[in-house]
């Protein structure tokens, strides 16, 4: 399941790239709009800017602003980087142990296709097709 770490950090990223502004947005304006506590905001926009999703700028006219062009984003590295693994179960988390029963598990494959689809989905998103761009 998507956390709201996930889902906010989304809501952010779309958020400033609906200003269209080459100036930083302030995160309580972000906040506000959003409807979202700029306290619970501040932890989310710290890990996108040290993901470098996101610019940060204090004092007066500070904020963050998006690092890329909005289509150069995808769903996918947001909320893997936000969320870690997206795999559905753990024997296909990378770096995971190998499993004792891969050789007979009988639901692994449908695990392994459940993944593929997933991270093709989120990764064949663009932040810009969530704003119909």
């Amino acid at each position: 399941m998507i956390s709201t770490k996930g889902r906010y950090a989304l809501r952010v990223m779309i958020d400033i790239a609906q200003q269209d502004s080459d100036e930083h947005i302030p995160l309580k304006d972000i906040a506000q709009r959003q409807g979202i506590s700029k306290k619970y905001l501040e932890t989310i926009t710290k890990e996108l800017v040290r993901g470098k999703f996101l610019t940060a700028a204090s004092g007066k006219g500070g904020g963050y602003k998006l690092r890329r062009e909005i289509g150069e984003y995808t769903v996918g590295e947001i909320l893997e980087f936000m969320e870690g693994t997206l795999a559905p179960v753990a024997c296909l988390q990378d770096g995971a142990e190998a499993c004792p029963r891969e050789e007979i598990c009988a639901t692994l494959p449908m695990w392994k296709e459940y993944a593929a689809m997933e991270r093709d989905f989120f990764y064949n998103k663009k932040l810009s097709d969530l704003l119909g761009q």
